[in-house]
């Protein structure tokens, strides 16, 4: 979070499933990514203020991480979570308060 807030991001937040079964929802998170039962499903997003934005946060975001991992081959291997099951996208905001 430190790291997109300092190079421009509006919020960061990472959230962790607490009601993965509520009674109104037959096709809940979990099921849509095949977790397992020891599995823990998060969702995390970036707030920017325009896809142009966006592309220029994380664009310095990615050349810190570079800088600061340098030639470390395995350093997304060290990552808290398996890295082959994260998805990205970019979403336009269509409702809101």
């Amino acid at each position: 979070a430190k790291v997109w807030m300092k190079h421009g991001a509006l919020s960061y937040r990472e959230c962790m499933i607490d009601d993965a079964t509520p009674p109104w929802v037959t096709f809940t998170f979990p099921k849509m990514v095949k977790a397992k039962p020891e599995d823990t499903v998060w969702y995390s997003y970036v707030e920017y203020s325009s896809k142009t934005h966006r592309n220029q946060v994380n664009k310095k975001v990615m050349a810190e991480m570079e800088k600061a991992h340098g030639e470390d081959k395995d350093a997304m291997k060290k990552m808290p979570f398996d890295m082959k099951r994260m998805a990205l996208a970019g979403f336009k905001v269509v409702v809101s308060d």
